[in-house]
């Protein structure tokens, strides 16, 4: 599908001031500063037994970013990348001694420019494999702002309202986590618990 260019972007921060904070949860600030000291790059692909590769010799982590009114912060993939010319979250290979939060904070700095003082933990979600793992992060955007292509994994960036991510043509490990990761994400806006982050549930 046609490329659309960011939506309701009027009004959003291009970048925000320390410190900012929500009524509810308070910002994430550290794990930002202490991700990109991290050393052992786990850009590399594991194979499965099977043949299958995955991306992360440390296994991988991305970042979905929800706002109550603008929806979910997508990534369309470069055609060149792994199930390329689809949408899904910005994320990556995890470093070695790096955690889940770290590196799907990294990765989605990196590639779209989310602010880590503008988002706040909600819960998380575990596909574990045995051999390699990748884990959601899902946050909640304290004030929009809006995401910068600052790399070439992505070829567009755009909010899209919760209930439209199906219309896109999803990358497939995405799309099998969607429901599930949605049926959470209405759960928690409703106020309901959120998981640890350093103890996170196995994806159904």
């Amino acid at each position: 599908m046609p490329d659309a260019p960011l939506s309701a972007t009027a009004g959003i921060r291009r970048s925000a001031p320390h410190g900012a904070k929500s009524g509810r949860r308070e910002a994430i600030r550290d794990p930002m500063q202490h991700a990109w000291s991290m050393t052992g790059n786990g850009d590399e692909w594991v194979f499965a037994p099977d043949g299958r590769r995955f991306w992360g010799r440390f296994g991988a982590a991305g970042l979905l970013v929800h706002h109550e009114e603008l929806g979910v912060l997508m990534q369309h993939r470069a055609a060149w990348s792994h199930n390329g010319d689809t949408w899904g979250l910005p994320g990556g290979a995890r470093h070695e001694h790096e955690t889940a939060l770290e590196a799907a904070l990294r990765e989605a700095n990196e590639e779209a420019g989310v602010p880590a003082e503008l988002v706040s933990v909600q819960f998380s979600s575990v596909l574990d494999l045995g051999f390699w793992s990748y884990t959601t992060v899902v946050v909640l955007a304290l004030e929009p702002f809006e995401p910068v292509i600052s790399d070439r994994e992505s070829i567009a960036l755009r909010w899209v309202p919760t209930e439209l991510v199906d219309e896109l043509p999803l990358h497939p490990g995405f799309a099998q986590s969607w429901p599930a990761l949605r049926a959470r994400l209405v759960g928690a806006d409703a106020g309901g618990p959120a998981t640890d982050i350093r103890s996170p549930q196995p994806r159904a």
